[in-house]
């Protein structure tokens, strides 16, 4: 569990002084306003969409997906550094390369301001492979030699206790979150965890494949724990499994997990020990310096499953997890060979990547996150990649979105006027932030060298933690992003009720501003109506315009609702893109309202935008066509097997194949591609599922 502030952040939904949130008149229409002209060449193909990936033998009707990107598809061959590839990696190395510039160009100066410095040594300190692998485990040995005095349960409630600073598993954890209740404050958020593989199914399916998973699991624990001199390995590794197979059995699945209803279940400090027995909170707590007045227990039962386990099971074997996650978790700041033979099973047998990301590439990834160094970074990155004109045109996307949204909640007619003025409030509410923070992180205080990385890792975590201790007790910070600006990526965050886009994803095929507008509203602005769908879809729904948790609907609404949600759900439930393994339409339920929802509303605002007017046939295709494919093709993706398991398993998302295949749902989409009854995606009137 993550332990500082920013996590906060992150309860949001992804497609990953304060100022008031900003509203437009709910009895106002807002005009929808035309964006800036096209003044130059689209990137990809002669207007935003690359033709020459369509595999026009696929009828648009039978796979979407194919039709629009099958050439690339099929001649795309996977680099063995990778698990997947598709649109949103093609820009993450576009973003990692323009990051790359950037600190190699701050490397080679002398002149260098507090922050540059922080950069270039921390690079510096993770690329010094000659140092690292002279060091083997040493950097650790103090934790191993801590994990190794541990004599009892209060011992061990110390350790899992200052998980934050360790890196290391515990069976539960917390972190500062928003009170869901009064979101201007924080609170401790306390959650059931502790695995090492994606999810509890890997652990408790007979599935041929899984039983193979975990028998290669049980030899890469006994392989890591060779490196702290551990005897009986084999022995050993397996208990270590046998007690995260008990840790599984009391998780709740995922499905459940994501409902708000059941997670929210605030407590008085003073009464947790009351109702969780056996555990010393008292010593937990002491280690992460946390006042903790009233937290919030999301999953119950399995918190106190954990505390069962923690008193019933040998010390000896929770000794031994502590030891192999010390390793397994630090591995990518220890020796080379530390991390090789902790990729040999994260990396090939669980993911199915042949080999490692040149090293290059995780310095930036460990550096680039909110709790590192990632906006001293991306303040650099916006300033020379992120032109402001681009943060206009986005400005006025989301505008006109936010004005189709209206114009859809108006005419819903499942929905009753009663519930109509709360969503409509709500709308209006939204507070949409792009590219980059207005106030910028602050790293006055924090100490980096050159020479140590494990020192570094630990410096950041103290830095940040210490941040959000201090911060603990005051009212929330509405200028905290959970992304930073290089990221390609976008969120949601129902407490603060905005929505959040990146300078990174607003760049070609999502947002190119010499595109066909079709393309544009197709891509980013199908975005922009996903992030907005979150506000609505089946939990996000649960929270207010001012992102307090409440039910703002008439029963009769709800039950509306929830019968077009458990439609969908069914829908993408009937995909199987491994033999025996389907997508889990429960559990990526929200994602799919998002996508389905944000289609409607990016097509409402693409008509409106066209005041009229028919759009023009470019090389053959038609603005509807034009739209339609610019979706497809910001899903376009390839995967090995293994990562495609981990998607259905441990994702909240459809793997993009099925997210390609959303606009069946649209009726726009039937006449643009004269979809027939027979064809494969072909839907009944009545069974297109139209939301919002």
């Amino acid at each position: 569990m993550k332990k500082s502030l920013i996590a906060a952040a992150l309860a949001a939904t992804f497609i990953t002084g304060c100022s008031e949130p900003q509203t437009t008149k709910t009895e106002e229409q807002q005009p929808i306003v035309a964006t800036a002209a096209v003044t130059g060449k689209a990137e990809l193909g002669s207007f935003g969409v690359d033709l020459t990936a369509r595999d026009e033998a696929v009828k648009p009707g039978d796979d979407f997906f194919m039709y629009a990107s099958g050439t690339w598809y099929d001649n795309y061959e996977m680099p063995a550094d990778k698990t997947r590839y598709g649109a949103f990696s093609g820009l993450a190395e576009r973003s990692e390369g323009d990051v790359k510039a950037i600190i190699e160009e701050i490397a080679a100066r002398k002149d260098l301001n507090a922050e540059e410095k922080l950069v270039a040594d921390f690079y510096n300190a993770y690329m010094d492979t000659e140092t690292l692998n002279k060091l083997g485990v040493t950097p650790i040995k103090p934790l191993l030699s801590e994990i190794s005095d541990i004599a009892s349960t209060d011992d061990l409630a110390e350790m899992f206790g200052k998980s934050w600073l360790t890196g290391n598993k515990a069976p539960f954890g917390g972190g500062m979150w928003f009170n869901r209740l009064d979101p201007n404050k924080y609170e401790m958020s306390l959650g059931a965890g502790g695995l090492g593989l994606p999810d509890r199914s890997y652990y408790l399916e007979d599935a041929e494949r899984f039983v193979k998973t975990r028998t290669a699991y049980v030899a890469h624990i006994a392989d890591m724990l060779e490196f702290a001199g551990t005897e009986n390995t084999a022995e050993r590794a397996q208990a270590i499994v046998d007690l995260e197979t008990k840790i599984a059995q009391g998780h709740w699945p995922r499905e459940k997990r994501r409902n708000r209803d059941l997670t929210l279940n605030q407590i008085e400090r003073a009464d947790l020990s009351t109702a969780y027995p056996g555990f010393n909170w008292d010593l937990y707590f002491s280690q992460t310096g946390y006042k903790v007045p009233q937290l919030n227990v999301s999953q119950p039962e399995p918190i106190k499953a954990m505390i069962e386990l923690i008193n019933q099971e040998d010390i000896a074997v929770w000794k031994d997890y502590l030891t192999y996650h010390a390793l397994s978790g630090n591995a990518g700041l220890l020796s080379e060979e530390v991390f090789n033979t902790n990729f040999a099973f994260f990396g090939k047998e669980l993911n199915g990547q042949q080999e490692p990301r040149p090293r290059w590439k995780r310095a930036i990834s460990e550096m680039s996150g909110t709790s590192s160094l990632g906006f001293a970074i991306g303040k650099i990155y916006v300033a020379r990649y992120f032109p402001e004109s681009s943060k206009q045109q986005m400005s006025e996307l989301v505008e006109n979105l936010r004005t189709a949204l209206g114009e859809r909640i108006d005419n819903l007619e499942w929905m009753g006027d009663e519930t109509k003025v709360n969503a409509r409030a709500k709308l209006a509410a939204f507070v949409p932030k792009i590219g980059y923070p207005d106030v910028w992180q602050s790293y006055d205080g924090l100490s980096i060298t050159k020479n140590d990385l494990i020192g570094n890792v630990k410096n950041m975590r103290e830095f940040f933690h210490a941040e959000s201790v201090e911060k603990e007790l005051q009212k929330t910070d509405r200028n905290r992003w959970g992304m930073t600006p290089q990221r390609v990526n976008a969120y949601y965050n129902s407490s603060f009720n905005e929505i959040v886009f990146p300078a990174a994803i607003l760049q070609p095929p999502f947002f190119d501003p010499n595109a066909d507008p079709a393309v544009n509203y197709g891509g980013i602005g199908a975005v922009i109506g996903h992030e907005m769908g979150h506000g609505f879809d089946d939990q996000g729904s649960k929270s207010d315009e001012n992102g307090v948790q409440r039910n703002w609907w008439t029963d009769a609404d709800r039950s509306a609702f929830d019968k077009k949600a458990d439609q969908l759900a069914a829908q993408y439930s009937k995909y199987e893109p491994i033999e025996g393994n389907f997508v889990n339409g429960r559990n990526s339920l929200g994602e799919n309202i998002g996508d389905v929802g944000g289609l409607s509303m990016a097509y409402h605002a693409y008509k409106l935008s066209l005041n009229g007017k028919e759009a023009p046939v470019i090389d053959g295709v038609t603005g509807e066509q034009r739209f339609f494919l610019a979706w497809a093709q910001v899903w376009k993706e390839k995967r090995t097997e293994q990562s495609m398991l981990n998607q259905l398993r441990g994702g909240t998302h459809a793997p993009g194949r099925f997210r390609a295949q959303a606009p069946r749902n649209h009726d726009a989409w039937y006449k643009a591609f004269d979809v027939k009854p027979g064809d494969a995606l072909y839907l009944p009137e009545d069974e297109r599922v139209r939301i919002w």
